[in-house]
């Protein structure tokens, strides 16, 4: 029995679907880590956003993606009955709230890591233990200071404290913490105008005008784009965690095959074009 290469690259193209639903447990795990430091009282309503924001965006991300592939790939132009076409379009507005929310909350993670003071009378994070603090160890990760692990952490004699949490850093992990947090605004913002360009593409394809100035306008302005998704996937990769690059990676690989579905879409749609001048 043979597979056809159809076959294969579907099949290749669901599995890094499946590993993107997945980022979604491990966001939740990592944040859910961190909010018992954040919100030791418990997550209130309009807490959820600055607790989860990588967990409601990757959700919302993954639905999204999902609603990209019904329209480009597996509906053909008969399926899009009145009900289906407003059904997709209310489903990826709802998508488009939550994910214009967790870039929010992107923003509001990078104000509140950038807001700390210095953590007077303190020159040994040993003389720290007993007292319920944590150390950031990274971008929202925290450790708990015991008298197994104070020395193991930083070798600074100052030390900054989050103004929001019972946690300190040393002012190098603080630099690379901000840094992280941008990356995150930066890399959300520019996704928001990835989509939106998507957009237009899909609603020209839809009316035959994918062609000519659009579509070079289209390619230029994704090139700066992904190339920006590049880097921000890059800069994971070296400062940040292995969940975070290979997530950022796994996102540029679904839409590069969204962008062939759009390709492809386009040259049926000529083909019909060309085959009913011909007749």
């Amino acid at each position: 029995m043979t597979i056809s290469r159809d076959t294969l690259f579907q099949l290749f193209k669901y599995t890094v679907y499946a590993f993107l639903a997945m980022n979604i447990y491990w966001f939740f795990s990592e944040e859910f880590l961190a909010a018992k430091l954040l919100y030791p009282d418990g997550v209130g309503l309009f807490d959820i956003i600055g607790g989860y924001n990588a967990t409601i965006d990757t959700t919302a991300w993954v639905v999204l993606l999902l609603m990209f592939e019904l329209e480009t790939y597996v509906l053909d132009d008969e399926h899009f009955s009145p009900p289906i076409t407003w059904s997709l379009h209310g489903l990826r507005a709802i998508c488009y709230a939550f994910i214009v929310y967790a870039f929010y909350g992107y923003i509001t993670t990078l104000i509140s890591v950038q807001s700390v003071a210095p953590l007077p009378g303190v020159s040994d994070l040993c003389s720290l233990v007993g007292d319920n603090w944590s150390y950031s160890v990274d971008f929202e990760e925290y450790t708990a200071i015991t008298s197994a692990n104070c020395t193991t952490f930083s070798s600074a004699t100052q030390f900054l404290q989050f103004n929001d949490a019972r946690a300190v850093v040393d002012a190098s992990g603080h630099d690379a913490i901000v840094g992280l947090a941008w990356i995150d605004v930066i890399n959300a913002a520019v996704w928001l105008l990835v989509v939106l360009v998507l957009e237009v593409d899909v609603r020209l394809q839809e009316r035959n005008l994918y062609e000519g100035w659009a579509l070079r306008s289209s390619g230029a302005l994704k090139v700066i784009l992904y190339s920006l998704l590049l880097y921000a996937a890059i800069y994971w990769g070296v400062k940040g965690d292995f969940v975070d690059f290979w997530d950022a990676f796994l996102w540029l690989v679904a839409f590069v095959f969204i962008e062939l579905n759009v390709f492809e879409w386009r040259l049926e749609e000529n083909a019909e074009l060309v085959q009913d001048l011909n007749n």
